[in-house]
Protein backbone atom coordinates (compact mmCIF):
# COMPACT_ATOMS: atom_id res chain seq x y z
CA UNK A 1 0.00 0.00 0.00
CA UNK A 2 1.54 3.23 -1.10
CA UNK A 3 0.19 5.92 1.75
CA UNK A 4 0.63 9.55 1.84
CA UNK A 5 2.47 11.81 3.84
CA UNK A 6 -0.65 12.56 5.74
CA UNK A 7 -2.14 9.41 5.79
CA UNK A 8 1.57 8.40 7.41
CA UNK A 9 1.77 11.72 9.41
CA UNK A 10 -2.04 11.79 10.80
CA UNK A 11 -3.93 8.20 10.38
CA UNK A 12 -1.14 5.66 11.08
CA UNK A 13 2.11 7.03 13.07
CA UNK A 14 2.86 8.43 15.82
CA UNK A 15 0.08 7.57 18.02
CA UNK A 16 0.82 6.97 22.00
CA UNK A 17 -1.44 3.71 21.96
CA UNK A 18 -2.16 1.38 19.10
CA UNK A 19 -4.57 -1.36 19.98
CA UNK A 20 -4.27 -4.26 17.20
CA UNK A 21 -8.35 -5.54 17.65
CA UNK A 22 -11.52 -4.07 17.92
CA UNK A 23 -13.65 -6.24 19.70
CA UNK A 24 -15.09 -5.92 22.68
CA UNK A 25 -11.64 -5.66 24.84
CA UNK A 26 -9.63 -3.51 22.71
CA UNK A 27 -12.67 -0.56 22.54
CA UNK A 28 -12.75 -1.07 26.32
CA UNK A 29 -8.58 -0.40 26.34
CA UNK A 30 -8.77 2.44 23.53
CA UNK A 31 -11.40 3.81 25.68
CA UNK A 32 -10.14 3.08 28.80
CA UNK A 33 -6.69 4.91 28.13
CA UNK A 34 -8.74 7.76 26.94
CA UNK A 35 -9.92 8.62 29.60
CA UNK A 36 -7.03 8.42 31.69
CA UNK A 37 -5.52 10.56 28.67
CA UNK A 38 -7.48 12.50 27.12
CA UNK A 39 -4.81 14.43 24.60
CA UNK A 40 -3.39 11.09 23.88
CA UNK A 41 -3.61 9.50 20.52
CA UNK A 42 -5.06 6.23 20.43
CA UNK A 43 -5.56 4.18 17.12
CA UNK A 44 -7.31 0.93 16.73
CA UNK A 45 -6.27 -1.44 14.08
CA UNK A 46 -9.03 -4.64 12.70
CA UNK A 47 -7.88 -6.99 10.01
CA UNK A 48 -11.24 -7.21 9.26
CA UNK A 49 -14.04 -4.97 8.41
CA UNK A 50 -15.62 -6.01 11.32
CA UNK A 51 -14.18 -7.45 14.34
CA UNK A 52 -12.91 -10.48 13.00
CA UNK A 53 -13.01 -12.89 16.33
CA UNK A 54 -16.09 -13.47 18.28
CA UNK A 55 -17.44 -9.67 19.45
CA UNK A 56 -20.09 -9.31 16.72
CA UNK A 57 -20.64 -12.82 16.28
CA UNK A 58 -21.41 -14.55 19.80
CA UNK A 59 -24.51 -15.03 21.01
CA UNK A 60 -25.31 -12.54 23.37
CA UNK A 61 -24.79 -14.32 26.93
CA UNK A 62 -24.37 -11.66 30.16
CA UNK A 63 -23.50 -14.98 31.85
CA UNK A 64 -21.01 -15.51 34.24
CA UNK A 65 -20.82 -19.35 34.66
CA UNK A 66 -23.63 -22.04 35.39
CA UNK A 67 -23.65 -24.78 38.25
CA UNK A 68 -21.97 -27.46 35.40
CA UNK A 69 -19.48 -25.68 33.76
CA UNK A 70 -18.17 -24.51 37.43
CA UNK A 71 -17.97 -27.91 38.70
CA UNK A 72 -16.38 -28.46 35.32
CA UNK A 73 -13.57 -25.81 35.65
CA UNK A 74 -12.61 -27.26 39.31
CA UNK A 75 -11.45 -30.24 37.86
CA UNK A 76 -8.91 -27.93 35.69
CA UNK A 77 -8.10 -25.18 38.33
CA UNK A 78 -8.25 -24.36 41.66
CA UNK A 79 -11.21 -23.60 43.04
CA UNK A 80 -10.43 -20.14 44.76
CA UNK A 81 -9.13 -19.28 41.17
CA UNK A 82 -12.09 -20.49 39.63
CA UNK A 83 -14.31 -18.25 41.94
CA UNK A 84 -11.70 -14.91 40.96
CA UNK A 85 -12.76 -15.82 37.29
CA UNK A 86 -16.26 -15.73 37.76
CA UNK A 87 -15.91 -12.43 39.96
CA UNK A 88 -14.10 -10.79 37.36
CA UNK A 89 -16.83 -11.96 34.65
CA UNK A 90 -19.66 -10.57 36.86
CA UNK A 91 -17.95 -7.01 37.91
CA UNK A 92 -16.78 -7.06 33.68
CA UNK A 93 -20.75 -7.06 33.10
CA UNK A 94 -21.36 -4.55 35.59
CA UNK A 95 -18.71 -2.06 34.26
CA UNK A 96 -20.21 -2.85 30.26
CA UNK A 97 -23.54 -2.09 31.72
CA UNK A 98 -21.81 1.28 33.61
CA UNK A 99 -20.23 2.44 30.45
CA UNK A 100 -23.06 1.93 28.01
CA UNK A 101 -25.84 1.59 29.99
CA UNK A 102 -28.71 -1.30 29.73
CA UNK A 103 -30.51 0.75 26.99
CA UNK A 104 -27.74 0.71 24.90
CA UNK A 105 -27.01 -2.55 24.96
CA UNK A 106 -30.56 -3.89 25.10
CA UNK A 107 -30.17 -5.74 28.30
CA UNK A 108 -32.80 -8.00 28.96
CA UNK A 109 -32.52 -9.44 33.20
CA UNK A 110 -33.99 -13.00 32.02
CA UNK A 111 -32.03 -15.06 33.95
CA UNK A 112 -29.34 -17.90 33.06
CA UNK A 113 -31.06 -21.64 32.54
CA UNK A 114 -28.59 -24.84 32.71
CA UNK A 115 -31.22 -27.52 31.62
CA UNK A 116 -30.12 -31.41 31.80
CA UNK A 117 -31.55 -34.34 29.95
CA UNK A 118 -29.72 -36.64 32.17
CA UNK A 119 -31.04 -37.29 36.15
CA UNK A 120 -27.90 -38.22 37.24
CA UNK A 121 -26.07 -35.38 36.09
CA UNK A 122 -28.46 -32.62 37.27
CA UNK A 123 -28.61 -34.35 41.01
CA UNK A 124 -24.95 -33.87 40.86
CA UNK A 125 -25.18 -30.36 40.51
CA UNK A 126 -27.80 -29.74 42.46
CA UNK A 127 -26.09 -31.38 45.09
CA UNK A 128 -23.86 -28.25 45.17
CA UNK A 129 -26.08 -25.61 45.09
CA UNK A 130 -26.27 -24.72 48.47
CA UNK A 131 -22.28 -24.40 48.44
CA UNK A 132 -22.51 -22.01 45.46
CA UNK A 133 -24.63 -19.92 46.92
CA UNK A 134 -22.36 -19.07 49.85
CA UNK A 135 -19.05 -18.86 47.45
CA UNK A 136 -21.70 -16.35 44.54
CA UNK A 137 -22.65 -14.30 47.63
CA UNK A 138 -19.58 -12.47 48.25
CA UNK A 139 -19.63 -11.63 44.23
CA UNK A 140 -23.30 -11.48 43.74
CA UNK A 141 -24.34 -9.80 47.40
CA UNK A 142 -27.73 -12.16 46.68
CA UNK A 143 -28.50 -14.89 48.72
CA UNK A 144 -29.73 -17.19 46.17
CA UNK A 145 -28.29 -16.92 42.88
CA UNK A 146 -28.28 -20.64 41.80
CA UNK A 147 -31.59 -22.00 42.38
CA UNK A 148 -33.75 -25.11 41.30
CA UNK A 149 -36.50 -24.18 38.76
CA UNK A 150 -39.15 -26.82 38.05
CA UNK A 151 -41.48 -24.51 35.65
CA UNK A 152 -39.09 -23.60 33.48
CA UNK A 153 -38.58 -26.97 30.87
CA UNK A 154 -42.97 -27.42 30.89
CA UNK A 155 -43.45 -23.38 30.64
CA UNK A 156 -41.21 -23.19 27.37
CA UNK A 157 -42.21 -26.55 25.78
CA UNK A 158 -39.26 -28.11 25.42
CA UNK A 159 -38.91 -32.27 25.17
CA UNK A 160 -35.96 -34.32 26.28
CA UNK A 161 -34.71 -31.88 28.67
CA UNK A 162 -35.96 -32.93 32.04
CA UNK A 163 -34.14 -30.35 34.76
CA UNK A 164 -33.36 -27.08 35.08
CA UNK A 165 -31.07 -24.43 37.27
CA UNK A 166 -31.67 -21.30 36.95
CA UNK A 167 -28.97 -18.62 38.08
CA UNK A 168 -31.10 -15.30 38.85
CA UNK A 169 -28.18 -12.55 37.91
CA UNK A 170 -27.59 -13.42 34.47
CA UNK A 171 -29.40 -11.85 31.17
CA UNK A 172 -28.59 -11.44 27.61
CA UNK A 173 -27.65 -8.49 25.91
CA UNK A 174 -27.94 -7.25 22.05
CA UNK A 175 -24.62 -7.93 20.35
CA UNK A 176 -25.17 -5.92 17.43
CA UNK A 177 -26.60 -2.59 19.13
CA UNK A 178 -23.82 -3.11 22.60
CA UNK A 179 -21.25 -3.23 19.45
CA UNK A 180 -22.27 -0.38 17.70
CA UNK A 181 -22.52 1.97 20.89
CA UNK A 182 -19.21 0.53 21.83
CA UNK A 183 -17.81 1.85 18.91
CA UNK A 184 -19.53 4.90 18.45
CA UNK A 185 -18.39 5.65 22.24
CA UNK A 186 -14.63 5.12 21.45
CA UNK A 187 -14.95 7.48 17.86
CA UNK A 188 -16.81 9.90 20.43
CA UNK A 189 -13.59 10.50 22.34
CA UNK A 190 -11.64 10.65 19.42
CA UNK A 191 -10.03 7.28 19.03
CA UNK A 192 -9.07 6.47 15.93
CA UNK A 193 -10.56 2.74 14.63
CA UNK A 194 -9.05 1.61 10.97
CA UNK A 195 -10.23 -1.63 9.21
CA UNK A 196 -8.86 -4.09 7.16
CA UNK A 197 -5.13 -3.55 8.83
CA UNK A 198 -3.94 -6.84 9.08
CA UNK A 199 -0.48 -6.85 11.65
CA UNK A 200 1.61 -9.53 10.57
CA UNK A 201 5.19 -8.73 13.18
CA UNK A 202 5.54 -6.21 15.99
CA UNK A 203 9.10 -5.31 17.26
CA UNK A 204 9.94 -3.70 20.37
CA UNK A 205 13.03 -1.52 20.54
CA UNK A 206 12.42 -0.13 23.73
CA UNK A 207 11.88 3.74 22.51
CA UNK A 208 9.58 2.45 20.07
CA UNK A 209 7.22 -0.18 18.46
CA UNK A 210 7.68 -0.98 14.88
CA UNK A 211 4.26 -2.95 13.66
CA UNK A 212 4.38 -4.64 9.98
CA UNK A 213 1.00 -4.82 8.20
CA UNK A 214 0.89 -7.62 5.32
CA UNK A 215 0.51 -5.56 2.73
CA UNK A 216 4.43 -4.36 3.80
CA UNK A 217 3.42 -0.88 5.62
CA UNK A 218 5.05 -0.11 8.48
CA UNK A 219 3.21 1.21 11.75
CA UNK A 220 4.78 3.17 14.29
CA UNK A 221 3.89 3.49 17.79
CA UNK A 222 4.94 4.42 21.50
CA UNK A 223 2.88 1.53 23.19
CA UNK A 224 1.03 -1.54 22.04
CA UNK A 225 -2.26 -3.58 23.61
CA UNK A 226 -2.93 -7.24 21.56
CA UNK A 227 -6.23 -7.58 21.93
CA UNK A 228 -6.82 -10.53 19.22
CA UNK A 229 -7.78 -13.14 21.67
CA UNK A 230 -7.67 -16.75 19.85
CA UNK A 231 -5.85 -15.40 17.21
CA UNK A 232 -2.98 -14.43 19.63
CA UNK A 233 -0.36 -16.88 18.12
CA UNK A 234 -0.41 -15.07 15.03
CA UNK A 235 1.63 -12.32 16.69
CA UNK A 236 3.53 -13.41 19.83
CA UNK A 237 4.81 -16.79 21.27
CA UNK A 238 2.38 -17.38 24.18
CA UNK A 239 1.38 -20.41 25.55
CA UNK A 240 -2.06 -22.12 26.63
CA UNK A 241 -4.17 -19.98 24.43
CA UNK A 242 -5.56 -21.58 21.52
CA UNK A 243 -8.68 -20.28 19.24
CA UNK A 244 -11.54 -22.31 19.51
CA UNK A 245 -14.41 -21.84 16.54
CA UNK A 246 -18.33 -21.57 17.89
CA UNK A 247 -20.89 -22.55 15.04
CA UNK A 248 -24.44 -21.19 15.40
CA UNK A 249 -27.36 -21.12 13.37
CA UNK A 250 -30.67 -18.67 14.04
CA UNK A 251 -34.33 -19.21 13.07
CA UNK A 252 -36.62 -16.96 10.94
CA UNK A 253 -39.39 -15.39 13.74
CA UNK A 254 -41.03 -17.82 15.31
CA UNK A 255 -45.32 -16.97 16.32
CA UNK A 256 -45.93 -17.28 20.07
CA UNK A 257 -42.29 -18.26 20.71
CA UNK A 258 -42.39 -19.36 24.40
CA UNK A 259 -38.57 -19.62 25.13
CA UNK A 260 -37.11 -16.42 27.38
CA UNK A 261 -33.63 -16.23 28.54
CA UNK A 262 -30.17 -17.25 28.20
CA UNK A 263 -30.13 -21.59 28.42
CA UNK A 264 -27.00 -23.52 28.49
CA UNK A 265 -26.85 -27.46 28.04
CA UNK A 266 -24.02 -29.85 28.55
CA UNK A 267 -21.74 -28.12 30.52
CA UNK A 268 -22.44 -24.84 27.93
CA UNK A 269 -21.39 -26.66 25.16
CA UNK A 270 -24.60 -25.63 23.24
CA UNK A 271 -26.21 -22.70 24.46
CA UNK A 272 -29.62 -20.89 23.36
CA UNK A 273 -32.31 -17.86 23.64
CA UNK A 274 -34.61 -15.73 22.24
CA UNK A 275 -34.07 -12.80 20.10
CA UNK A 276 -36.20 -10.69 17.86
CA UNK A 277 -39.00 -13.75 18.32
CA UNK A 278 -36.74 -16.08 16.63
CA UNK A 279 -34.17 -18.93 18.48
CA UNK A 280 -30.61 -18.47 18.27
CA UNK A 281 -28.76 -22.02 18.97
CA UNK A 282 -24.68 -22.26 19.39
CA UNK A 283 -21.92 -24.51 19.78
CA UNK A 284 -21.33 -27.86 19.77
CA UNK A 285 -17.39 -27.46 19.48
CA UNK A 286 -17.17 -30.72 21.72
CA UNK A 287 -17.98 -32.71 19.07
CA UNK A 288 -14.80 -32.10 17.29
CA UNK A 289 -12.31 -29.98 19.56
CA UNK A 290 -9.47 -30.66 17.14
CA UNK A 291 -11.54 -29.23 13.60
CA UNK A 292 -12.35 -26.26 15.84
CA UNK A 293 -9.45 -25.26 16.86
CA UNK A 294 -9.17 -23.03 14.42
CA UNK A 295 -9.12 -19.42 13.19
CA UNK A 296 -10.91 -20.02 9.84
CA UNK A 297 -13.94 -19.23 9.93
CA UNK A 298 -17.11 -22.10 8.44
CA UNK A 299 -19.29 -24.31 9.49
CA UNK A 300 -19.26 -28.24 9.42
CA UNK A 301 -21.64 -31.36 8.89
CA UNK A 302 -21.16 -32.77 12.54
CA UNK A 303 -21.58 -29.90 14.54
CA UNK A 304 -24.35 -27.94 12.13
CA UNK A 305 -26.33 -31.69 11.90
CA UNK A 306 -26.14 -31.73 15.78
CA UNK A 307 -27.09 -28.36 16.08
CA UNK A 308 -30.35 -29.11 13.73
CA UNK A 309 -31.24 -32.04 15.88
CA UNK A 310 -31.04 -30.89 18.61
CA UNK A 311 -33.06 -27.83 17.70
CA UNK A 312 -35.88 -29.83 15.96
CA UNK A 313 -36.25 -33.02 18.59
CA UNK A 314 -35.61 -31.12 22.25
CA UNK A 315 -35.93 -27.09 22.14
CA UNK A 316 -38.59 -26.77 19.32
CA UNK A 317 -40.54 -30.00 19.46
CA UNK A 318 -43.63 -29.89 17.54
CA UNK A 319 -42.47 -26.14 16.15
CA UNK A 320 -42.44 -25.01 12.34
CA UNK A 321 -39.79 -22.75 11.71
CA UNK A 322 -36.74 -22.49 9.16
CA UNK A 323 -33.12 -21.83 9.73
CA UNK A 324 -33.02 -18.23 8.38
CA UNK A 325 -28.58 -18.36 8.74
CA UNK A 326 -25.92 -19.53 9.93
CA UNK A 327 -22.19 -18.52 11.11
CA UNK A 328 -19.19 -18.84 13.20
CA UNK A 329 -17.18 -16.97 15.34
CA UNK A 330 -13.44 -17.67 16.57
CA UNK A 331 -13.13 -17.56 20.27
CA UNK A 332 -9.74 -17.57 22.93
CA UNK A 333 -9.31 -20.85 25.43
CA UNK A 334 -7.17 -22.10 27.30
CA UNK A 335 -6.29 -25.22 29.71
CA UNK A 336 -7.96 -22.49 31.99
CA UNK A 337 -10.49 -19.60 31.57
CA UNK A 338 -8.47 -16.72 33.78
CA UNK A 339 -7.82 -14.46 30.69
CA UNK A 340 -4.49 -13.88 30.22
CA UNK A 341 -2.99 -9.83 30.71
CA UNK A 342 0.70 -9.35 30.89
CA UNK A 343 3.70 -7.77 28.97
CA UNK A 344 5.32 -9.55 26.70
CA UNK A 345 8.21 -6.99 26.01
CA UNK A 346 8.50 -3.14 27.51
CA UNK A 347 5.74 -1.84 25.51
CA UNK A 348 3.52 -4.14 24.41
CA UNK A 349 0.94 -6.07 26.95
CA UNK A 350 -1.20 -8.71 25.39
CA UNK A 351 -5.01 -8.83 26.67
CA UNK A 352 -6.22 -12.06 25.74
CA UNK A 353 -7.98 -15.61 26.42
CA UNK A 354 -11.76 -14.89 27.50
CA UNK A 355 -12.46 -18.35 27.92
CA UNK A 356 -15.78 -17.65 25.69
CA UNK A 357 -16.67 -15.28 27.97
CA UNK A 358 -15.80 -12.05 26.13
CA UNK A 359 -19.14 -10.54 26.82
CA UNK A 360 -18.90 -10.67 30.71
CA UNK A 361 -15.34 -10.11 31.32
CA UNK A 362 -14.10 -8.16 27.82
CA UNK A 363 -15.07 -4.66 28.83
CA UNK A 364 -12.66 -5.24 32.58
CA UNK A 365 -9.97 -6.88 30.74
CA UNK A 366 -9.63 -3.91 28.71
CA UNK A 367 -9.22 -1.37 31.48
CA UNK A 368 -6.94 -4.32 32.84
CA UNK A 369 -5.03 -4.08 30.00
CA UNK A 370 -4.18 -0.50 30.35
CA UNK A 371 -3.13 -0.44 34.31
CA UNK A 372 -0.61 -2.83 33.09
CA UNK A 373 0.65 -0.78 30.16
CA UNK A 374 0.65 1.80 32.15
CA UNK A 375 3.27 0.57 34.58
CA UNK A 376 6.04 0.60 31.58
Amino acid sequence: MQLSYWELQYFINNSDLLVIGSGIVGLNAAISYKRKNPKANVLVVERGILPSGASTKNAGFACFGSVSELVDDFEKMDESLVWETVELRYKGLLRLKSILGEKAMDYKPLGGFEVFDNEKDFESCASRINEFNLSAHRITKLKETYKVNKRKIASSGFKGFKYCIENVAEGQINTGIMMRNLIQLAQSMGVLILNNMHVSKINDSGSQVHVLLTDGTEVKTKRIIIATNGFAKELMKIKDVAPARAQVIITEPIPDLKIKGAFHYQQGYYYFRNIDGRVLFGGGRNLDFKTEETTELGLTKVIQGSLESILKNQILPNTKYKIEHRWSGIMGVGSEKRPIVKHVSPNVVCAVRMGGMGVAIGSLVGEMAVVEILKG
